[in-house]
């Protein structure tokens, strides 16, 4: 099926944790044949594509992003053959595949740091950032990984550090050296031509690094915990101006969107994680030359009051002048939505509340596998843990693996995932919100996304139009969605009491209301229950 060039700008995307999501040789791990299993399932939610996490050949150290093959299908997750058919059959089915793309830095088992290490002489020499020591023998900067502790690791073959944003596991490639640039650009468009429509860029600010080796300043915001990153890590302890978000990585992007543009309908997403975010969002998606679209932060944290999403929408609508943002609730790195803003009352009108919110913004969405069953955080003991994050920050901060926990299926003990042990235990606790559950109840939070998705694709002003806010009552989020053809005000009531909005002249209620939709309606207000949604036309 052929994309049209702008089929991403207000597109749903789901996003598919691989190893979680459906284990066809019931290995206990996810896989490919396995995603490609339930294609029919994500079709009928509605949505216009997928993204698939990591599925690439890996020593697994960090769950498939340390690459040791970009060219690679890992053999947990099936073959090249096996993806193959997975892109037909999306085809078919009319949805897109979005692929994560992580070129930062590779594994420390890929062929070209194996051969990067044995000296310092040999051809890929300098496709890693490698460093001699310092004369008392410390690192060369004060630079520290995201995962805690110096981003520096001393290698004994080369005697040099090499540097790793992440993982010691995870060397950094050297993207300053032309060879290795050219490089992924040509294992990018081997996707391209095996029929993906895109890519999603892991980390893509942290490309390039200071080529100087200065240090990174403090951060003296990190002590009061205004910081947007943990300040029990002590990365926070820094303001990263060094070691990431460098200038040189502006154009880099544009010869990546000078690749993706060849293909017709192929799209570029970034995930951006900075000091800056909206700047170097507004600087990554600028002059239609880099990305199309930058993944926001902004959703993934503890608060989900009205005025600070009205703050978070409004900062990004003001700096993003030609950019356009992509929005999510959740990903397989935080915890899931219905814990971080259930406030103590993960029901399902909170979660059908939220679900509104997401899809009626400015901008594209990403949706995480389980989002729309309500799935909330698994808790997993200590000795459950896959992921170093959560090993290394163990107990203040318990890692990624609760919100990645197998997607349920069934109620039966491995939840329909698979008839082996899982890779991480399912939470027996949600079986209720199998998929098999609530595909019987008309009234599911299932049935609701279904429906709200299929509603939403009606409203040409949801997909495309401009946003506006109003003022409201204090928890209450007031915005209007225009397009050249319709107009429509959103009312979301996001605290746990009733509340009365004052409507705008003209303000009446939307004759196709999606099924969620409540609100007793008069001339000048509508009064809304706790932990709801009205929509009118303007």
């Amino acid at each position: 099926m052929a994309f049209n060039s702008d089929w991403w700008r207000g597109a749903v995307i789901y996003q598919i944790y691989p190893r979680s999501f459906f284990d066809s040789n019931h290995d206990g791990v996810g896989d490919l044949p396995g995603v490609l299993a339930k294609l029919s399932y994500i079709a009928d939610l509605g949505v216009d594509g997928i993204w698939l996490s990591p599925f690439f050949t890996s020593p697994m150290k960090d769950a498939g992003y340390d690459v040791s093959d970009y060219r690679g299908v890992d053999p947990i997750f099936g073959t090249l053959q096996d993806f193959d058919r997975l892109v037909q059959k999306a085809q078919d089915l009319g949805l897109a595949i979005i692929i994560d793309q992580v070129i930062s830095h590779s594994s420390d088992q890929h062929p070209w740091f194996i051969e990067s290490r044995s000296d310092q002489h040999n051809p890929k020499a300098d496709w890693y950032v490698w460093c001699d020591p310092l004369p008392d023998g410390c690192a060369p900067t004060n630079w520290l990984s995201v995962f805690g502790g110096p981003a520096w690791t001393w290698d004994s073959r080369r005697r040099q550090y090499y540097y790793h944003n992440f993982l010691s596991a995870q060397p950094d490639l050297n993207f300053h050296n032309p060879e290795v640039t050219a490089q992924v650009l040509t294992d990018l468009e081997f996707w391209l031509q095996k029929g993906v429509n895109g890519f999603r860029l892991d980390a893509v600010n942290h490309c390039f690094h200071d080529p100087q080796l200065r240090n990174n300043p403090p951060n003296p915001e990190a002590v009061d915990g205004t910081t947007g990153v943990r300040s029990d890590n002590p990365y926070a302890y820094q303001r990263h101006v060094y070691d990431k978000t460098r200038p040189e990585n502006l154009d880099f992007l544009i010869r990546v969107r000078e690749l993706i543009d060849r293909y017709p309908g192929a799209v570029i997403m970034g995930e951006v994680g900075d000091d800056n975010a909206l700047q170097t969002m507004a600087a990554y998606t600028a002059d239609h030359n880099k990305l199309h679209m930058a993944y926001s932060f902004d959703f993934l944290t503890d608060r989900c009051d009205g005025e600070f999403i009205r703050s978070k929408v409004e900062a990004i609508e003001a700096i993003m002048k030609d950019g356009w943002p992509c929005w999510a609730m959740g990903n397989h790195d935080v915890n899931r939505v219905m814990t971080r803003w259930a406030q103590g009352q993960p029901n399902q009108q909170r979660a059908e509340v939220f679900m509104a919110m997401l899809l009626t913004q400015r901008g594209s969405v990403c949706l995480y596998q389980g989002e729309e069953l309500g799935m909330e955080e698994s808790e997993l003991a200590f000795e459950d843990l896959i992921d170093p994050y959560g090993i290394a920050f163990w107990p203040e901060f318990k890692g990624r693996d609760g919100c990645r926990t197998p997607m349920l299926w069934d109620d039966t003990p491995n939840a329909g995932f698979s008839r082996s042990k899982p890779w991480l235990p399912v939470d027996s606790r949600q079986l209720d919100k199998a998929v098999a559950h609530q595909l019987q109840n008309n009234e599911s939070m299932l049935h609701n996304y279904r429906d709200f998705i299929g509603w939403r694709k009606r409203h040409p002003c949801l997909l495309s139009g401009d946003i506006s806010f109003y003022d409201g009552p204090v928890g209450v989020l007031v915005y209007e969605r225009r397009s050249p053809v319709e107009t429509l005000l959103i009312v979301l009531n996001l605290t746990h009491t009733e509340a009365t909005v004052p409507l705008p002249d003209g303000a009446s209620p939307l004759p196709d209301q999606p099924r969620i939709g409540k609100g007793d309606w008069h001339a000048d207000r509508v009064q809304l229950p706790a932990n709801s949604v009205a929509i009118a036309s303007l």
